[in-house]
Formats: structure tokens, C-alpha cells, sequence
């Protein structure tokens, strides 16, 4: 007899089953499997503070999405789910830590609404009380894409920085393209992904945490900023991953002109070394980007 379906693996196959209905899969699921989990945590002794559950699982949120699907683009689906289970945990937990009931639906109604799915939590109650499972129909092509665009959206990879904001067309046109860029060539150096995804779930995880906290902790929270008045500036640490990202783009590229350039063959061919080249840029890429990311873990645990 088989073991029980991985968490992941259980969201891919409700998803695949009815992709426009993911929040309302994703929010049951996560009450039913992670409320009991989240209830630990919170009766733990001594119970960790918000900031303790927030900094645990934005890290955790980062390293399982990038590291489960991040090195290869056919796992992207399996690394989505992954990362949005992370991301309702913490909810969950930041929820369970208040005396609330993370196992009940009116957490889920909750959770949709921090997404941003609902604006209000009768409104998402309400869509919980008459959602029904899909019967599965098996892997659908058209099925996989809406799911997975389904996912980036509810993750906030191709969202706005808050609910009810909209971002500038060049934000926009930027986000796509450099998502486009990557894609391509992480079909030949997959591990070009690793700062990109990281990054991406980085930025998203952390304003879901920031409305998790109004949310639950209002009176601990910061007020919530509204949106500035005429042009936006960008924010560094925005631009400081922006650049990072196309900068792993950039390593194999540019090994690969070079090879070009210099006219390199193995057998009078040159995709054997173009393949070399590109799957050594992309180790020392995702290399150096993982013995960056362990230290910066390491002091970060250290400061706590």
C-alpha cells in the first residue's frame, strides 16, 4: 500500500482538477493538514512571538520554493505549492497564536482574504460553504498553465505590493520580461533560477506577512501606508534583487558568447562545450548564490 500524498503533491492534483478554483483548494487543504500543525506551535512552551514565526517561515517559505522546483523549470508547479503551503502556515500559526482556532473555516475565509482573493471574510466564508472538488481529469496541458499562472498570482510574483494598488505598465512589462528571460534560459542553465525564485518569494512572502500582522496583531503592527501620491519610487532592496537575478542570467550568456566568440569545439562541434560551459555557469551561479544565502541565514539565526 502506497504512503499518503505529499502536501504539494495533493494541491497540484486539486488544482489540476478546477485551476480557477486554487485559493479555495489551497485554504481547506491548508486548515485541514497545517491548522493541527499551526496549534502546536502556538502551544508550545515557550510559545514563539510573531516575529519569531514570521522570520522561521519567510525563511523556510524561500529555501523550500526554490529548492523544490527551483533547479528544474518542470518542478515549477510542485515549488509553487510549496511555497503557498509555507505561506498559509504562517498565517496559520500568527492566527493560532492569537486564541483563534487555525483548523476552523473560518480561518480559510481569513487566508483567502490576506491573499487578496476576497475583500471581505463574509464574502470568502460564503464561496467556502458551496466549493465542491473537482472530479480529476488527468494532466491537461491547458489545465497546467492556468494553474501555474493561478499560483504566480497568488503567490504576489506577478502582483501588486498590496491589495487594491497597481503598479506602473514599465513595473509590469519589467516583471514579465525578466520572468520570460529567465525561462529561457534556465531551459539550458537551470540553476540560474535559484536567485530568482528566491528572490521573488523573498519580496511576496514578506508583504503577506506585513497584512498577516495587521491582520492578526493590529495594535502591534505599524498603520499601513497608502498609496503615494504621484510616481513611485523604486525601493532598493528591489533593485538590489532585480540585479542579482539579472546577474545570474548574465554569467551563462556571456560564457556562452565567449565560446562563440573564441570558437571552441570538441569533435568540430560546438554544443558540447556550449554545454559544459552552460552547466558549469550554472553551478557556480547557484553556487554562489547558496553559500551567500547559508551565511546570511547563519548570522540572521545567530541574532535571534
Amino acid at each position: 500500500m502506497g504512503g499518503a500524498p505529499s502536501l504539494p503533491g495533493s494541491l497540484l492534483r486539486e488544482g489540476l482538477a478546477d485551476p480557477h478554483r486554487l485559493p479555495e483548494h489551497l485554504a481547506l487543504l491548508a486548515v485541514r493538514r497545517l491548522g493541527p500543525v499551526a496549534r502546536r506551535t502556538a502551544d508550545a512552551e515557550p510559545p514563539p512571538t510573531p516575529a519569531q514565526v514570521i522570520r522561521r517561515g519567510h525563511r523556510a517559505t524561500v529555501t523550500e520554493g526554490a529548492f523544490v522546483g527551483g533547479p528544474f523549470l518542470l518542478f515549477i508547479p510542485v515549488a509553487f505549492c510549496a511555497a503557498l503551503l509555507r505561506q498559509t502556515r504562517i498565517c496559520l500559526e500568527l492566527a493560532a497564536l492569537t486564541g483563534r482556532d487555525p483548523t476552523t473555516l473560518d480561518r480559510a475565509a481569513e487566508l483567502l482574504v490576506l491573499q487578496g482573493v476576497y475583500d471581505e471574510v463574509g464574502t470568502a466564508r460564503a464561496a467556502l460553504d458551496v466549493h465542491a472538488p473537482a472530479p480529476s481529469r488527468g494532466i491537461r496541458p491547458t489545465a497546467l498553465w492556468t494553474l501555474v499562472l493561478r499560483m504566480a498570482r497568488l503567490l504576489g510574483l506577478l502582483t501588486p505590493d498590496e491589495p487594491g494598488t497597481r503598479p506602473g505598465r514599465p513595473v509590469v512589462v519589467g516583471r514579465w520580461l525578466l520572468l520570460v528571460a529567465v525561462i529561457l534560459v534556465g531551459t539550458v542553465a537551470p540553476l540560474v533560477w535559484l536567485p530568482y525564485m528566491a528572490r521573488s518569494y523573498d519580496r511576496a512572502t514578506a508583504q503577506l506577512t506585513r497584512r498577516a500582522s495587521r491582520f492578526y496583531f493590529p495594535k502591534e503592527s505599524p498603520p499601513a501606508k497608502g498609496p503615494a501620491a504621484g510616481r513611485r519610487r523604486l525601493n532598493p532592496s528591489t533593485l538590489a534583487g532585480t540585479g542579482r537575478a539579472v546577474l545570474s542570467l548574465l554569467v551563462p550568456a556571456v560564457l556562452a558568447l565567449g565560446v562563440i566568440v573564441a570558437d571552441v569545439r570538441i569533435a568540430s562541434s560546438r554544443w558540447p562545450v556550449l554545454g559544459i560551459v552552460l552547466t558549469a555557469g550554472s553551478v557556480v551561479t547557484g553556487g554562489v548564490w547558496w553559500w551567500h544565502r547559508h551565511r546570511a541565514a547563519k548570522r540572521a539565526a545567530a541574532a535571534e
